[in-house]
């Protein structure tokens, strides 16, 4: 029972905690940083892949469909993990893609996140996989 009011504690510390600094970064009116550059996978991607000839594509229904632009190429049915962090960091805008980002856009953060990132080569197998497999369906 002790530790049980102990955790509780410790999660409403932490919990008043973040919504505290959520509140001072949301009334400062100028960004916490002056940049953000994001590496990442599909948990972070915004839309690198749009255009690129890969099967790990999310700019389509139902990805987006509670996001105000829509599908976007967000891994995701509207704002990512990144897209909160930008904005609680005072960020007036989104961080756009790398693939679409102009010249001052990109002094002022870029997402380089691409979904089916991998650093090993067993990861995301699975599209090799298919791609492969849709070749040969196409070959029949």
């Amino acid at each position: 029972m002790a530790s049980q009011l102990k955790s509780l504690f410790w999660m409403l510390l932490i919990f008043l905690l973040l919504s505290n600094l959520q509140q001072h970064c949301n009334a400062v009116g100028n960004p916490q940083v002056p940049c953000l550059y994001v590496f990442g996978d599909s948990l972070s991607d915004d839309g690198n892949n749009n255009n690129r000839l890969k099967l790990a594509k999310a700019n389509y229904l139902p990805y987006g469909v509670d996001f105000p632009k829509g599908p976007t190429g967000r891994f995701s049915n509207g704002r990512n993990m990144l897209d909160v962090l930008a904005q609680n960091l005072g960020f007036s805008e989104y961080i756009p893609p790398f693939a679409t980002a102009r010249a001052e856009e990109i002094l002022r953060g870029v997402n380089y996140a691409s979904g089916s990132a991998r650093i090993r080569n067993e990861t995301g197998r699975i599209y090799i996989i298919i791609g492969i497999y849709r070749h040969q369906a196409s070959n029949i």
